[in-house]
């Protein structure tokens, strides 16, 4: 009975993952084929409910999703962290400026997050 559990909260888990990866893809093709995978899944064990979201989403998806529209979004994404990044940088600078090493470490960190960000956006 536990195996069949710990089952089937890692289907969702898979197919989730699938989605994400999927989503980084700049293919409507591509999302609406891993959305269609999660259906089979969800079909497969008797999770009538996680069809009918999964079934709606693949309709969202068939009516409103562009290629140029992907790529848009993504542009503007990263964009977006670029945005970020600049924006800790300037941090940065003014907490050098007050001297105190404790705050010049922690917006270290914080632009060091924005950069990875960033990157991660780019390589999508």
């Amino acid at each position: 009975m536990k195996i069949r559990h710990a089952l089937l909260l890692a289907i969702p888990l898979l197919a989730y993952s699938a989605l994400s990866s999927a989503t980084n893809n700049s293919s409507c093709a591509q999302k609406a084929q891993a959305i269609q995978t999660q259906i089979d899944y969800a079909k497969r064990y008797g999770n009538t409910y996680r069809v009918q979201g999964l079934e709606k989403a693949l309709s969202e998806v068939q009516t409103h999703c562009t290629d140029t529209g992907l790529a848009a979004d993504r542009q503007q994404k990263i964009a977006d962290k670029k945005r970020k990044v600049t924006e800790r940088e300037q941090e940065l600078q003014a907490a050098r400026q007050t001297g105190k090493a404790e705050k010049v470490a922690k917006k270290q960190q914080k632009l060091a997050e924005a950069q990875a960000e960033l990157k991660a956006a780019q390589a999508e």
